[in-house]
């Protein structure tokens, strides 16, 4: 007899616990060959004082499995509490989330039809970082951060997936045109490795005219590849039009882990109403299954979930669109765990060939790029609350010992020194020092003349040539 695989489950919050007990009853009933480890994340570890929203006993039971089933959560906002989809995915380097998204017409209505696009989007790095900070009681600022690693990563991982799935097109979908630096990195690699697959199309497109044509002609898509935020926009609005977000499943990769669950939220709104769609667990469970090497039953449950859908069986969010009764949560798992064994007739039935897993031997396997850097300058932020000509002579009598005042900007626009400009209100100023042979004593000394001068300098950003190459973006109106 085969060994049943353990799993770690977690009930979640919200809604969790109704998709959660109708997914598992749909895959027991399917013969799923797997041994449920039940964790507390979210809410209840938030309560018991837990910050992170993760038990100890969840991450015993996570680094034991390697194999996560989790309902939605909840973070709360405020108070320092971090989302527990991100603690997980950054500490378990869960880099790659991938959202596949078809539409399932005429049985669910969409205004499109033949959608059947899968969204890589990066995990761990970007803005999600949630690298935040507060500059003054009216500023803050966030941190984009992008590396060439990451950018590998998922860039390979979508090549990959490709060639394993029978993809002919890898789109990217970036913001080069104005984060040159960071999005030009992820872009630049892009570049270089879709090089590396001649067999696979491959294109790039600015990310608001993207999601734009996901919007309106999401046919034209196959892979879509891209940076952390853009993928969790782009994969809900595809999710959207192709019927339902709530229909849709993810998977969250690394390389000693996954993580499996639906892309919706714990939908508070309805909790306890015993109306929840489970169909986008079900989905995520669903790539568990091919994960762990089940795709016999994985097919099984698919055909059982689309020849429900055939039926009309539905929950609310579908039933009103086809004027048909809805069925519970539970009576929906009832439905589909009948349907076992059966296939759809209109829509195409799953088959065990249509799964191939994917070689991931070559992702992070990429060739160390190293330059050679040269500290140019720095960007001091400084505090000022009177005008930028009094700034500027004030900032002019601070240059020494090599670095000299190259300009202000105010909000990434030059302010100083600049003719025809409007009239600045700021409060966080960037002040830009440029030299030759610059040294860190110099910029230690430099802040220590501003502080002696009166000004109180909350920010420094060196500036760095690589093989001669600026390293940092130029003020806008330069």
């Amino acid at each position: 007899m085969t060994k049943n695989v353990p799993i770690t489950v977690a009930k979640g919050d919200g809604i969790g616990p109704e998709i959660m007990d109708a997914t598992l009853r749909i895959l027991e009933a399917a013969g799923a060959r797997i041994q449920p480890e039940f964790v507390v994340l979210g809410e209840e570890a938030f309560k018991k004082g837990i910050m992170n929203g993760v038990t100890d006993e969840a991450w015993g039971s996570i680094n034991c499995t390697g194999v996560i089933l989790k309902a939605p959560l909840t973070t709360p906002q405020g108070g320092g509490y971090k989302s527990v989809n991100v603690t997980l995915r950054k500490s378990l380097g869960l880099y790659a989330n991938v959202r596949p998204t078809v539409t399932y017409s005429p049985v669910v209505p969409s205004r499109f039809e033949g959608i059947d696009v899968v969204i890589v989007r990066e995990n761990e790095e970007d803005l999600y970082a949630g690298m935040e900070y507060t500059y003054t009681s009216d500023v803050t600022t966030a941190l984009k951060m992008i590396t060439r690693k990451g950018s590998q990563k998922i860039i390979r991982y979508a090549f990959e997936y490709a060639v394993a799935n029978g993809r002919k097109k890898v789109t990217a979908m970036v913001k080069d045109n104005i984060m040159k630096i960071t999005d030009g990195l992820f872009h630049k690699v892009f570049q270089e490795i879709g090089a590396e697959y001649p067999q696979i199309e491959k294109d790039s497109i600015i990310v608001d005219i993207g999601m734009a044509r996901v919007a309106d002609t999401p046919e034209n898509f196959d892979v879509i590849v891209t940076e952390n935020l853009y993928g969790d926009i782009v994969s809900d609005i595809a999710s959207q039009i192709a019927g339902s977000v709530g229909l849709a499943g993810s998977v969250n990769m690394g390389e000693k882990c996954a993580m499996f669950e639906a892309i919706h939220g714990s939908a508070p709104d309805i909790t306890g109403q015993g109306i929840a769609n489970p169909s986008g667990l079900l989905n995520g469970a669903l790539l568990m299954l091919h994960h762990i090497g089940q795709s016999d039953v994985a097919v099984t449950v698919e055909n059982a979930w689309l020849a429900t859908l055939e039926q009309g069986k539905v929950t609310s969010d579908i039933a009103g669109d086809l004027n048909v009764k809805a069925l519970s949560t539970s009576e929906f798992a009832d439905a589909v765990i009948a349907n076992v064994g059966n296939k759809p007739t209109k829509l195409k039935a799953k088959d065990i060939k249509d799964f191939k897993k994917i070689d991931l031997s070559k992702v992070g396997q990429e060739p160390v790029v190293k330059q050679e850097r040269q500290l140019v300058g720095a960007d001091v932020f400084v505090e000022w609350q009177g005008g930028v000509a009094q700034l500027g002579e004030k900032l002019n009598d601070l240059a020494a010992g090599g670095l000299a005042l190259d300009g202000v900007a105010s909000r990434g626009v030059k302010v100083f020194p600049r003719e025809q400009v409007v009239d600045v209100d700021g409060e966080v100023w960037c002040v830009r020092f440029m030299g030759d042979a610059v040294s860190n004593e110099m910029i230690r000394n430099l802040l220590a003349n501003a502080q002696q001068a009166g000004l109180t300098w909350l920010k420094v950003e060196n500036l760095y040539h690589f093989d001669g190459e600026r390293g940092y973006a130029v003020f806008q109106g330069e």
